[in-house]
């Protein structure tokens, strides 16, 4: 498994290039597992020497070496392995027959450079006498680097072979070849099966090869030297001289004569300036296994002390130290210090983790419990955590025997982590208003955090006046406690809040927040605030103002240290790029995204909702309805209120689609409770206009009209234009459906004029998909009026009802109108080109083909398109592979399920697809 070195093979094949050429001595150094026999087998294949002899040495072996007189009898290769295993009178031998070396051969002599009886010198401590025409060589192997630890571990783990098990396997075999392929043996061979992780590969033990050869070299030297290597294997990584000295306890100048004796038997290496180890990380587990307990208790206590020296302090690896030598009170002193430096330096991740260890350790003091608990918290509210720290928390806030005060403090951080991170509301909802309780008494800054964090709105369930209540009791709360980072916190979701129904006052607040504050937790909560605004500003359709609100929220965040509001925010981004038609390459962000946030899905639902979207427009309705149900991570149910009608909107479209009414209609009518109850009706947007239809659709028109006077209603005179324009449309949809059921087709022109109504507020936004949606329904419904020998009224700016100007219509105005319509239409189709909305382009020109003219000159009849797919054919066979069924194309294209039928066999036929699958790839 070890290639061959390139400069080595040159080397050797120089002296077979040409008769007479002059013979060469390759010299090869690399340390015990680096490949040397491998390469001389490599070497010994050169397929530049066809006709030259291979003799083998295999130095310290009986019988593993050529007589004398037959190495030079004709060209050869000589392979000499193991030289500083010779004896004096093999390395004399040896020497003769190098210095008898012929024109057209060539000798390669390995070595381990570290057992060398005279340091450097191979072949003896006298020089040696080379021949003139002798070219002599030195080549140095080296570890494999991390891409070659890559290839290897592929070949043996597979699908397991992941990032992290690599760059482990790297850090504890050095990259030592031998190393790698027998952990490599352990790791294929571990039951229950390897999966992948550093924990399984630091598990795995020492290889027996490697530990036989570092325990030789260890109990090679003498007992009074022996404790320096020991505290070498304690301390597992490199260290300075009188770090190691100091742990094992010897002394200066016994440590410093040890240390020497310890590199003299390649016991220990040099690893770097002044620094010593192992030369395979891995091989300090076979001699720390070898100490006897009470010495390895005293090395773990005496590193302990010399690391806590160290600037700076690795405080995780101090604890762990104390804790191996039964020192449980320093190791709980030296956990709270590594999780609060790694919090101040942002590793909320690192802290996280050694704190859930620490914590699920049995036996753990209530007064350490009552100092770390709250730390973990602090850390896993902020930064990103895991499942277990949900767990963790559950358990502590049982534990009766902490004080009132902290036992509150984790309540309200458990119901932080259940809200916002795990979606999970109704629960979080619950113990935030427990912890709220439980603190007014006894920790007023906190009491003001539970209370701030009721006031947030997105959560389903409480209504916006109970949300308001709550804003009144947390700001008193902030005030009382004089605590600026709190009142700040308390902003921040006055903020959200305000902004969420629109209220006036809302961008003055947003002023308010102090972004220019030094104090990290005011800004922390600031860049909460500012990024509660961007959100708000997306779902209200103030585009414009989004971006400088999102760069100003994100650096803000990245500089006080707040992961979670950079990724919050990085999912407000892809709302936007949604609704502005910023569609190339957002598929693929958003999976990105969802990709990054694994272990936390709720966080990306932003983008598992945008890319459900993007797959309603493509016509991959199948991805369309895995995306939107956030593909089984959490409950929908449990979706942020505006983001869940969005959603929801989505699938009704989709129902409907597919000609399932009634289904339709109950998804609306659940729907529309969720955001009525919330009472924040700038949220129903995006669930209004195929609310509404589905509704009118299935003859319910009492229910569609409440909900369109509702939405009115709620909204008021707010400033929310995305809202204002959901609402023209809503209004058109019903005008349009109850015109069709009642046979009036001369109230179409009215709603045409409301879709464009609709249509010049999004344009104004900017929403561009949108706008051409709802352009496409004004246009539909003139073409349905002309259809049936309605009249069209006119497009005008002018302030003119829709019935004065039917009224006023002429013939000459009626076919412009539809000429009008017919060119809104086209327009339409290419701007759903142009975005990649697949379906609603083949939709439209399906639409156009029902009132478009035949083009002049052509032949009656159908026109023959031989192999080619027609143009309906291909229309057909787009929507067929990205997963509609026949029924679902034939109602996108008005047709009938047997002509869609038709239309799919022709396709697969021309292009010799096998299946609708196939399909897709030969289109």
């Amino acid at each position: 498994m070890i290639a061959t070195c390139g400069s080595a093979r040159r080397s050797l094949a120089r002296a077979f290039a040409a008769p007479g050429a002059g013979p060469v001595l390759l010299f090869v150094e690399g340390a015990a597992g680096l490949g040397k026999t491998h390469l001389l087998r490599e070497l010994a294949d050169l397929p530049e020497t066809p006709d030259v002899a291979r003799l083998w040495w295999r130095c310290g072996a009986e019988g593993g070496r050529p007589e004398e007189d037959e190495v030079w009898r004709e060209p050869a290769l000589l392979l000499v392995d193991d030289v500083h295993r010779a004896d004096e009178d093999e390395l004399r031998r040896l020497r003769r027959v190098l210095e008898g070396m012929q024109p057209g051969s060539a000798a390669a002599v390995t070595y381990r450079p570290e057992e060398l009886p005279v340091p450097g010198m191979p072949l003896g401590g006298s020089a040696m006498t080379y021949p003139f025409r002798l070219t002599v060589l030195r080549d140095r192997l080296a570890p494999w680097d991390e891409e070659r630890v890559r290839r290897a571990a592929a070949d043996v783990l597979g699908e397991s072979c992941t990032a992290e098990a690599v760059s482990a396997l790297c850090e504890r075999t050095g990259g030592v070849p031998r190393a790698v392929v027998d952990l490599l043996a352990m790791l294929r061979e571990q039951r229950p099966a390897f999966t992948g992780t550093a924990a399984e590969v630091a598990a795995a033990g020492v290889p027996a090869r490697l530990a036989e050869l570092v325990l030789s070299r260890t109990y090679a030297m003498s007992s009074a030297h022996r404790p320096l290597v020991w505290a070498a294997a304690v301390l597992d990584g490199p260290a300075a001289r009188d770090e190691l000295i100091g742990v094992s306890g010897l002394g200066a100048l016994p440590g410093s004569e040890a240390l020497l004796r310890a590199l003299e038997s390649a016991a220990l290496a040099e690893l770097g300036e002044g620094r010593y180890g192992f030369a395979v990380p891995l091989a300090a587990g076979a001699v720390r296994d070898t100490v006897p307990g009470p010495v390895r208790q005293d090395l773990h206590r005496r590193a302990a002390g010399v690391l806590s020296r160290r600037q700076p302090v690795p405080w995780a690896a101090v604890g762990a130290h104390h804790r191996a030598a039964g020192e449980y009170r320093g190791w709980l002193r030296a956990v709270e210090k590594a999780a609060e430096s790694a919090a101040a330096s942002g590793r909320h991740q690192e802290a996280i983790t050694l704190l859930e260890r620490t914590l699920a350790t049995p036996g753990i003091p209530p007064q350490a419990r009552a100092r770390l608990a709250p730390l973990l918290a602090r850390n896993a509210v902020t930064g990103l955590r895991s499942d277990q720290t949900v767990e963790v928390l559950a358990q502590i806030v049982q534990d009766a025997d902490l004080p009132p005060a902290v036992r509150g403090e984790l309540r309200l951080d458990l119901g932080l982590m259940l809200s916002n991170q795990m979606g999970r509301f109704a629960e979080g909802w619950r113990v935030l208003e427990v912890a709220a309780a439980e603190l007014r008494e006894v920790r007023s800054v906190l009491a003001a955090r539970a209370m701030a964090a009721l006031v947030t709105p997105y959560w389903p369930g409480a209504s916006l006046d109970v949300h308001r209540g709550w804003l009144i009791k947390a700001a008193a709360a902030a005030d009382d406690s004089g605590d600026d980072a709190m009142r700040t916190a308390v902003l921040a979701n006055h903020v959200g809040l305000a902004m969420s129904w629109a209220d006036p006052e809302a961008w003055d607040l947003v002023e308010r927040l102090p972004v220019q504050s030094t104090d990290p937790a005011c800004a922390r909560q600031a860049a909460r605030g500012l990024c509660n605004a961007a959100d708000s500003a997306v779902w209200l359709g103030f585009y414009r103002r989004v971006d400088g609100l999102l760069a100003e929220g994100r650096e803000l965040a990245t500089r006080s240290g707040a992961p979670y509001t950079e990724h919050s925010a990085s999912g407000t981004r892809l709302l936007q790029e949604w609704w502005t038609g910023q569609w190339l390459g957002l598929a693929k962000r958003c999976e990105d995204f969802v990709a990054d946030t694994a272990d936390m899905p709720f966080l990306a639902s932003d983008a598992y909702v945008v890319r459900g979207l993007l797959a309603v427009a493509q016509g991959d309705w199948v991805e369309a309805r895995a995306w939107l149900s956030q593909r089984g991570t959490f409950g929908t149910e449990n979706l942020p209120v505006p983001l869940g009608a969005t959603a929801a909107g989505a699938v009704i479209r989709l129902t409907l689609a597919r000609q399932e009414v009634a289904d339709a209609a109950e998804q609306a009518r659940a729907a529309w409770t969720v955001v009525a109850e919330k009472g924040v009706w700038p949220w129903a947007a995006e669930l209004a206009p195929w609310a509404v239809e589905a509704l009118a659709r299935a003859g319910d028109t009492d229910t569609a009209h409440a909900m369109v006077r509702d939405f009115a209603q709620g909204l008021g005179d707010a400033d929310a234009p995305a809202a204002r324009a959901a609402l023209a449309w809503s209004r058109a949809v019903l005008a349009e459906n109850e015109a069709l059921a009642e046979g009036r087709p001369d109230r179409l022109p009215a709603a045409a004029e409301t879709y464009r109504k609709a249509a010049a507020a999004y344009a104004k936004l900017p929403r561009p998909y949108s706008e051409a949606l709802t352009t496409e329904c004004a246009a539909r419904c003139v073409l349905a009026a002309d259809a049936v020998g309605g009249e069209a009224p006119a497009h005008s700016a002018d302030p003119v009802g829709p019935k004065a100007l039917a009224a006023s219509a002429s013939p000459a105005d009626d076919h412009a109108t539809t000429a009008s319509a017919i060119a809104e239409l086209e327009s339409c189709a290419q701007h759903f080109t142009d975005l990649g909305a697949v379906w609603d382009a083949t939709r439209a020109r399906a639409l156009l083909r029902t009132r478009q003219p035949a083009k002049k000159g052509r032949p009656p009849g159908r026109p023959s398109h031989s192999d080619q797919l027609s143009p309906r054919e291909a229309e057909v066979a787009q929507l067929a592979s990205s997963g509609l069924t026949n029924r679902e194309i034939a109602a996108t294209l008005h047709l009938s399920p047997r002509t869609v039928e038709q239309h799919i066999a022709g396709a697969m036929r021309k292009t010799g697809a096998l299946s609708r699958r196939d399909l897709a790839h030969r289109l």
